[in-house]
């Protein structure tokens, strides 16, 4: 929903902020007012084409600043895809320079015009000079149609779910075939190529994590047998003489002993000499190079080279190999039991097929009925909103399957009897293609693509008891979302859950649009304007007070 409209220095409109509120937001003022330019202001916030023309004379940029408090799911997903927080609204602004640059921003976050007006799209529905009401674009009608449907049938709901289920089971099955005919188109010449990879791969029977283990094998033995050299040396060392250093140690810790001064002044070094020859004792005890296995790591290192040489060759990692196997095994298997597995598939693909067709004739069928019952409700709209020659259809045409069935709709209109039906975008234009899309809207209007429509020329050509029904119904389709309607007759503002007048004043200096809301005596005497001019006559006022519904 529209809640905040911001613009600066857009042509007659210096500076003005306007706040919306939820139902019917009726906009009305004289004849060039400047009602035409909030709707140029909000559609360049929206996204629509920048003209230098709408910067105001004497100033460098214009700016326009739109903000709305909720996002459908569908804007959701433009907002993440964008990197753009919407968790407290969203706010969608334009700048305008006067050498024709344009620049644009949502939630402050920099955007292209082609993602704004994407964005705006899907809050906004305008019918009028900017129309982007999605209900003019053929693809939306089928959908629009299953909403209705829906409401029409709430068993319907099931029915297009299932519809979606058995064609992506059909299109399942129908890929699972498709890739085993590729598979055996491709392979079913390699055959004995593939049962030497099938046989090379079994023989050498691959683990995962076996590479690393018989890797970390052949460098554990590798490092023994360096660590042994090691120790042969460094025993060599300790024992290179006829007698082993800890031996020549004790012997001249006993030569020292027989030093005949008493106490023996050397009594310290001999101490220290024993504890000496104690410890390299120790450590020469200590000190026994280990046996390496020598022969093994022949052996690991064969299949250890074994394993990556057959790693390199099918391009795949040593832990791979198993999947590998696994994978060339299937295939293999899938060509000699071809036949069997072609025949399974096919049936399977038959039996999907069917089931698809199955639920989507169902479905057809559930779409013309409500077609007919859509068409019986827009034809009870149309008298009143002055289209009581107009006739309305939906056209159910066949379509390729697809998760929505093997149909689709287009909406078709003709405006006056003797004409051939045309599809909508085509049949109507002005304010009767607005009453049109008012009747389309208010019929549908539990399912509801934006939550702001925005409508300008619906009272195009109308009066009395049709502007009266317009009125009410628009009035209607705003209670469950937001209505934003620039009007000329007093029977549609009757209806305003809020009231703006737009309003021109002119000093020798400058001319200057303003809007503001107005309630009570205002709204009556604006209502009572439009109904007799500029002079507010009693009966004017009178015939007002019967207007105002809200």
């Amino acid at each position: 929903m529209l809640t905040g409209l911001h613009i600066s220095n857009i042509v007659l409109i210096e500076k003005l902020s306007l706040e919306f509120g939820r139902g019917l937001n009726v906009l009305t003022g004289e004849t060039g007012a400047g009602k035409s330019i909030l709707l140029d202001a909000l559609a360049l916030a929206l996204g629509a084409r920048s003209d230098v023309g709408l910067v105001r004379h004497g100033c460098d940029c214009a700016s326009v600043i739109a903000e709305f408090d909720s996002a459908s799911e569908d804007l959701r997903s433009i907002l993440d895809e964008n990197g753009i927080d919407y968790d407290e609204g969203i706010i969608l602004r334009r700048n305008l320079t006067l050498d024709g640059k344009s620049r644009a921003w949502v939630n402050d976050i920099p955007v292209s015009i082609k993602t704004l007006k994407q964005i705006g799209d899907s809050l906004v529905e305008i019918h009028g000079q900017f129309a982007n009401h999605s209900l003019l674009d053929p693809t939306t009608h089928r959908q629009a149609l299953d909403s209705f449907a829906v409401i029409y049938d709430s068993k319907n709901a099931d029915l297009i779910e299932a519809v979606k289920m058995t064609y992506e089971e059909y299109r399942n099955a129908v890929k699972r075939l498709n890739d085993l005919q590729d598979m055996l188109d491709k392979t079913a010449s390699e055959r004995d190529f593939l049962q030497h990879n099938v046989s090379e791969l079994q023989a050498l029977n691959v683990k995962v994590g076996e590479e690393e283990e018989l890797s970390n094998r052949r460098t554990a033995i590798m490092n023994a047998e360096k660590d042994a050299a090691i120790l042969t040396d460094a025993l060599a060392v300790l024992t290179q003489n006829s007698e082993s250093l800890d031996a020549q140690i004790f012997s001249a810790a006993h030569i020292l002993e027989r030093i005949k001064t008493e106490p023996n002044p050397y009594q310290a070094q001999i101490d220290a000499l024993y504890d000496a020859g104690q410890t390299v004792s120790d450590v020469i005890s200590k000190i026994k190079p280990d046996d390496v296995d020598i022969d093994s790591i022949d052996a690991i290192e064969e299949r250890l080279f074994a394993i990556r040489a057959i790693a390199r060759k099918h391009r795949v990692s040593a832990d791979e190999l198993p999947e590998k196997l696994l994978q060339m095994t299937q295939q293999l298997n899938a060509i000699d039991n071809s036949d069997a597995e072609l025949k399974r598939l096919k049936d399977l693909v038959g039996r999907k097929e069917s089931d698809f067709y199955d639920q989507s004739n169902k479905l057809t069928q559930a779409r013309k009925n409500a077609a007919n019952e859509l068409r019986n409700r827009i034809l009870a709209e149309l008298p009143d909103l002055k289209l009581g020659q107009a006739d309305f259809q939906i056209e159910i045409k066949p379509t390729p399957p697809s998760a929505h069935g093997s149909d689709d709709a287009l909406f078709m209109i003709k405006t006056n009897p003797g004409m051939p039906f045309a599809p909508l975008h085509k049949a109507a234009s002005g304010g009767e293609l607005a009453r049109l899309m008012l009747a389309l809207r208010v019929v549908l209007a539990t399912h509801q693509d934006a939550h702001t429509f925005i409508f300008d020329e619906v009272d195009t050509g109308i009066s009395g008891a049709t502007a009266s029904a317009v009125g009410q119904r628009l009035n209607k389709l705003a209670q469950e979302s937001q209505a934003l309607v620039i009007t000329h007759s007093a029977q549609v503002a009757g209806f305003a859950d809020r009231h703006f007048k737009i309003e021109k004043h002119t000093t020798a200096e400058s001319t200057i649009t303003n809007v503001s809301e107005i309630t009570d005596n205002a709204r009556l005497n604006e209502i009572a304007r439009i109904i007799s001019g500029a002079e507010i006559t009693p009966e004017s006022l009178a015939t007002a007070k019967t207007l105002i519904k809200v």
